[in-house]
C-alpha cells in the first residue's frame, strides 16, 4: 500500500453504543495489525473536541498515529476539516457516514439499513441526513463494507446498488472476554446469579422490549426479574420511554459490568426485530450465557444453532420457550457450548483482516 491510510475519529468522544464499540475495537485491532507488519502505516484523525467530550475515548495504540485536526465537530468537521486532512490518502469511516469531498478515494462501513427499514426509531433529521448522505456516497462510488449477509441485502436494495458492490465484514466477541467481571455488580443491583433473565438494548423501537411483558410475568411466578441495560440517545433515536413498564432498570453498563450479568444470568433475552449483526448475543455466547432471539434480522445468521429462536407474534411460544431453556439444564448446556465455539471464531482481528483487503484495493 502506498497511499496513507486515515481512520475516521469522529467516535472518539461520542457516547457509546454499538457502533462505537465496533469503530474502537477494529480501530485496536488494526493497531495490532500494525505491529506485525500486515496493515500500513495509520493515522486516526479526530475533531479537536475528541479528547473531552462523551463517553467513548481513545484507545491505547502502539502504532496508530492520533491527530487532531480542524476547527469545527460533528457532522460539519466529518464533511469539511476531515476530507482536508486526509486529502492524498485512504480515508476509512467506521460509522455510517463519511465526507462526501472526499471523493472515491474511501471505504464506509454501513451496519444496516435501519435509516430506511425501521424508520420509526429515528428522528426524522437523523433520517434525512443519512438517507441523503449514504446515497450522495453511493453515487461517488465509495467502497462500501457492511457486517452481515442481511445487512448486504437490505443495503444494496435500498441504495438501488448490487449487493457485488458491497463487502461484508463480521463483528468480533473477543473484547468481552479481555475484561475482568465486576463483583460487586450483582449486590449493586440487588440480583441473584441465575434468578435473572438479561436484556441489553435501547429503548427504540425496533429494540422491541416492549414484547417482553409476558415472559417478565412468566419469570416473576419463578421469584425471578428480567433485567435491562441500555439506554437512548434521544438525538438519534425515537426514545420510546418506559414503555417496558416492567423489568429492573440497569441504565448503561460498563464492560466489566456487562461481563459479571452475562456470567450470572439464566440466559438472555434478545427481542430486537431488526438488527445488522447483534453484538449482545455474540457477547453473551462468548461468557457463556444462553440466548433466546426473535425471528428476524441478522441474528439467526449470526448465531446459528448456537440460540433459540421465538416469534415475536406468538407470546404463548415466547414464553414456552424461555420456560424450556430454564427447566433443561441439558438444552443450556448444549447452547452454551455451542455459544463458545461460534463466539471464538468471530474475533475483531478477522474483521479488520477483511477491512484491510478492500483498503488494499484502494491503495
Amino acid at each position: 500500500m502506498n497511499a496513507p491510510v486515515y481512520l475516521n475519529g469522529r467516535f472518539l468522544g461520542q457516547t457509546v453504543t454499538g457502533v462505537q464499540r465496533f469503530s474502537a475495537e477494529i480501530a485496536l485491532a488494526v493497531d495490532r495489525l500494525m505491529i506485525a507488519g500486515d496493515w500500513p502505516p495509520t493515522t486516526l484523525l479526530t475533531p479537536r473536541s475528541a479528547r473531552s467530550g462523551g463517553t467513548t475515548r481513545a484507545p491505547a495504540f502502539s502504532r496508530i498515529e492520533l491527530r487532531s485536526v480542524g476547527r469545527s465537530n460533528g457532522h460539519l468537521w466529518e464533511q469539511t476539516d476531515l476530507p482536508r486532512a486526509a486529502r492524498g490518502g485512504t480515508l476509512v469511516s467506521l460509522g455510517n457516514t463519511a465526507p462526501a469531498l472526499a471523493g472515491r478515494q474511501q471505504v464506509v462501513v454501513i451496519h444496516d439499513a435501519g435509516v430506511f427499514d425501521t424508520p420509526g426509531s429515528y428522528s426524522w433529521r437523523f433520517r434525512l441526513w443519512y438517507r441523503t448522505l449514504q446515497h450522495t456516497l453511493t453515487r461517488i462510488g465509495v467502497r462500501i463494507v457492511t457486517v452481515s449477509e442481511f445487512s448486504r441485502s437490505r443495503i444494496a436494495d435500498r441504495l438501488g446498488i448490487d449487493p457485488s458492490r458491497i463487502s461484508v465484514m463480521y463483528e468480533g466477541a473477543d473484547h468481552i472476554s479481555r475484561v475482568t467481571p465486576d463483583p460487586a455488580t450483582l449486590e449493586r443491583h440487588r440480583l441473584d446469579s441465575g434468578r435473572f433473565a438479561l436484556v441489553v438494548g435501547s429503548r427504540v423501537a425496533h429494540k422491541n422490549v416492549a414484547a417482553l411483558r409476558q415472559v417478565s410475568d412468566a419469570l416473576a411466578r419463578r421469584g425471578m426479574v428480567i433485567a435491562i441495560v441500555g439506554a437512548s440517545n434521544r438525538e438519534i433515536f425515537q426514545d420510546v420511554g418506559s414503555s417496558s413498564g416492567f423489568g429492573r432498570q440497569l441504565g448503561r453498563a460498563t464492560d466489566a459490568e456487562l461481563r459479571a450479568l452475562y456470567e450470572n444470568a439464566a440466559c438472555l433475552l434478545f427481542p430486537s426485530k431488526y438488527e445488522g449483526f447483534g453484538l449482545p448475543p455474540v457477547e453473551a455466547m462468548a461468557c457463556g450465557c444462553p440466548v433466546v432471539a426473535f425471528h428476524g434480522g441478522a441474528v439467526e445468521e449470526i448465531c446459528g444453532d448456537a440460540a433459540l429462536y421465538v416469534d415475536g407474534r406468538d407470546t404463548a411460544g415466547m414464553v414456552a420457550t424461555v420456560e424450556t431453556l430454564l427447566d433443561t439444564p441439558d438444552l443450556a448446556d448444549r447452547l452454551i457450548a455451542r455459544g463458545r465455539e461460534r463466539a471464538a471464531c468471530l474475533t475483531w482481528e478477522a474483521s479488520a483482516r477483511v477491512l484491510g483487503g478492500v483498503v488494499q484495493t484502494l491503495c
